[in-house]
């Protein structure tokens, strides 16, 4: 009897529900030399852990024991949240974590825990090709377009296929496009040998010799190539919210802007004063933020191609020079424009712009002008004004990260590329003062397309260590990029088809998966957003049940779900900046494995 009783106390507390706790981690791994960190968290008040352990997959084996450490208490949804870190275990394998009867999912430690990452992520660039679209094996807008505010007869036809479409709609801008060709082919400069060859500059499958970055990279530089057309001539977007006329694929878009229905549309010139041709005008005052980024994009594609195609090369050289003057001639910000609504690209900053342009010719030219032009740029906005702060509006401070004092302080005296380094720690300290009292070391505001905001700030720390050496924010830069893969309150990536065997997006708001349940491999999603902002959302409502619903909070919201294009929808130019920040963890996660084999020679 005192047995049964024995037996039937122990089995009640066996029984009694456990609190609701759950270990986030990175999807996609992590490299046995990094930073390595779980988040645990949990729903329940009274919830303490003391201790965690690190268990090998297939055996079953605690290869690892550690303290927790401290609680850093409420996030988002959760009560208690404890970081995890295991950085100082690094051999290879396939684990999970556990604390108690909580076990994490399955991952790897593994010097290629993300090889290939970074091509898996240029088949969204692909798939939003305009002109030629090579998912489709089709062809669309080809009559683009018909100018306006230009100096030119207005609606003048002027050939502008190409490109890329910027996210699920299918309007197109110059700033983001010179953005993301810029990101590609930094990629392709620094970590080549990340890249392989696939596909052939038109997208299809097949090799042409060509990296596939670069051709990507090319497939944009032609376009800006149109969209500078001669050294007096600049055009800053095509089409407008006329286009958001519901789902279709963009070669079936029928949208009439007034020339016929799928047969043209509008290409905005560059004035640098207020444009919309609605009721909303925007508050442009130059023309310096876009003609930057064209200027920067050309200068680093005329290095690229010199050894290679010294004609091409003297091309890109001489419109970025052109570029470059049509920014100096009117300083100040442009910005897209709308016909509809008054949303709009709202850029609020333009010296980081020309600062790269100019830091990009004087690698380009070895002209000592463009130096101190450039320093001069970067000593006006040494920091990108949204670090450090809890919002701002859309595309305020484009682009997320400043590019410039890294090019710059490649060249620089020793005086001034300390002066740079400490522009970006200023930066990175500001946010991490916001981070480091959570466990997720969260300290991007949740605004539109934080996961944009996230993949910038991770590079700026990178580009950072590579310039100082410092360590010091390793931990703050690989908490973003886990984040992208996992480690969030959600416990999903962001990115779709990433990892291929993780809680990815697929319900994305884009056509290609509404209508046709198409997949938008390498799609960075927009990302979180803060409660109140989902809130205020108009017209908006979830077409399936939330399924993460009890991970929701007043402080951010994220559904995969197509209804939302608030967090749930791809974005071009954020995608192609993850290519260059998944290029850098390939390399730099890979180099142990060459080490080890060079030594074996």
């Amino acid at each position: 009897m005192f047995l049964l009783l024995l037996w039937l106390f122990t089995f009640q507390l066996q029984a009694q529900p456990t609190a609701p706790a759950w270990i986030r981690i990175n999807q996609m791994g992590y490299a046995p030399a990094g930073v390595k960190v779980a988040v645990w968290a949990t729903k329940s008040p009274e919830a303490t852990i003391s201790r965690f352990e690190l268990v090998e997959a297939k055996s079953g084996k605690t290869v690892l024991k550690k303290n927790a450490g401290q609680g850093f208490g409420a996030y988002g949804p959760f009560t208690q949240t404890y970081r995890l870190d295991f950085s100082d275990f690094s051999k290879p394998g396939n684990y999970y974590l556990r604390v108690g009867p909580v076990r994490s999912p399955e991952f790897k430690i593994s010097e290629v825990a993300y090889k290939g990452a970074a091509d898996f992520a240029l088949r969204y660039l692909r798939q939003q090709r305009s002109n030629f679209n090579p998912y489709l094996k089709d062809s669309c807008h080809t009559h683009d377009g018909y100018t306006v505010y230009g100096p030119m007869p207005q609606h003048t036809r002027i050939d502008v296929s190409g490109g890329w479409h910027d996210a699920s709609d299918y309007l197109q801008y110059s700033t983001t496009s010179a953005n993301a060709t810029y990101h590609l082919l930094a990629a392709y400069r620094e970590f080549s040998g990340v890249f392989t060859d696939q596909h052939a500059a038109n997208g299809l499958a097949g090799q042409n010799g060509v990296a596939d970055v670069l051709d990507e990279a090319k497939w944009g530089l032609d376009w800006l190539l149109k969209m500078h057309p001669r050294p007096d001539w600049m055009f800053n977007q095509i089409a407008d919210d006329r286009d958001h006329a519901g789902y279709r694929l963009p070669t079936k878009d029928s949208v009439d802007y007034g020339f016929g229905k799928g047969t043209g549309r509008p290409v905005y010139f560059l004035t640098g004063e207020p444009q919309g041709l609605g009721k909303f005008k925007n508050k442009a005052t130059g023309t310096a933020s876009t003609a930057g980024k064209f200027a920067s994009a050309f200068a680093l594609a005329a290095q690229i191609y010199q050894p290679v195609d010294k004609a091409l090369a003297q091309t890109f050289r001489t419109r970025s020079l052109s570029a470059y003057n049509y920014g100096l001639e009117k300083p100040g910000v442009g910005q897209t424009a709308s016909v509809k609504a008054p949303y709009i690209y709202a850029e609020g900053n333009w010296v980081d712009d020309m600062q790269l342009g100019a830091a990009a010719l004087y690698q380009l030219t070895n002209d000592r002008k463009y130096f101190e032009q450039a320093f001069q740029y970067g000593q006006q906005e040494k920091v990108t004004p949204w670090l450090g702060a809890d919002t701002a509006n859309h595309y305020e401070w484009y682009p997320f990260h400043n590019f410039g004092h890294y090019e710059l302080a490649q060249k620089a005296d020793a005086t001034s590329k300390a002066a740079l380094i400490s522009y970006y720690k200023d930066g990175i300290d500001r946010v991490w003062q916001k981070s480091k009292g959570n466990a997720f070391y969260r300290g991007i505001p949740f605004i539109w397309c934080s996961n944009n905001l996230t993949t910038s700030f991770a590079i700026q720390c990178y580009l950072y260590r590579q310039l100082s050496g410092d360590q010091t924010y390793a931990p703050l830069e690989q908490a973003c990029f886990d984040w992208l893969f996992g480690l969030n309150p959600w416990g999903t990536s962001m990115v779709y088809g990433l990892p291929a065997h993780g809680d990815t997006p697929v319900d994305t708001h884009s056509s290609f998966t509404v209508l046709h349940n198409y997949s938008l491999d390498g799609g960075l999603v927009d990302g979180p957003v803060y409660g109140s902002i989902f809130g205020s959302l108009i017209g908006l409502s979830l077409r399936e049940a939330d399924e993460y619903a009890e991970f929701q909070s007043r402080l951010a919201v994220y559904h995969d779900d197509a209804s939302d294009y608030s967090t749930n929808e791809p974005t071009m130019d954020g995608t192609a900046s993850l290519v260059y920040l998944l290029a850098a963890k390939e390399h730099e996660s890979a180099q142990p494995l060459k080490a080890k084999k060079n030594k074996g020679k």
